[in-house]
């Protein structure tokens, strides 16, 4: 039998609503829900996105990328280097002088090719299917966000 110490002892993630009751059931109180406000709290990104952070933010600022984030399994620490892939949302800044589809197309090989790997490129519209937006919503991270000086400059 688990005991309610072991499972408030574990980090509730996905089932921490099961493991509440649990807790409630047997009187004691759950931890604190872990939030995206504390960085200390957040699964590390995957190592290639760290390892390659100054190259992503020059290509953010070749393409004229307003913010770049990242979701899914490379933002939640669940990134595995022999299947997963890079899922990314960007949103562009006006550029009257290049096109939208240009800077999308050129940004998303650019980064597979840095990469060296398959990368999914959203861009920021809402996404319609509930479901969807929710798993992307609980796991987006920002890997760049371009500043006011970048921005005149």
């Amino acid at each position: 039998m688990i005991s309610a110490q072991s499972i408030a002892a574990s980090s509730l993630d996905s089932g921490d609503q099961v493991l509440r009751r649990l807790l409630a059931l047997n009187g004691h109180a759950a931890p604190a829900r872990r939030t995206d406000n504390d960085p200390m709290l957040r699964p590390p990104l995957a190592e290639p996105l760290i390892e390659h952070g100054d190259e992503i933010a020059a290509l953010c600022r070749a393409y004229g990328v307003e913010r770049l984030e990242v979701f899914g399994s490379a933002a939640e620490g669940r990134f595995d280097p022999a299947r997963s892939d890079f899922d990314f949302i960007v949103t562009l800044a006006p550029d009257p002088a290049r096109s939208i589809s240009d800077r999308y197309f050129g940004l998303a090989d650019a980064l597979e090719s840095l990469l060296g790997r398959r990368v999914d490129l959203l861009t920021n519209q809402p996404i319609r299917n509930p479901f969807l937006r929710r798993a992307v919503d609980a796991s987006r991270r920002d890997l760049y966000v371009r500043t006011p000086a970048e921005a005149s400059g």
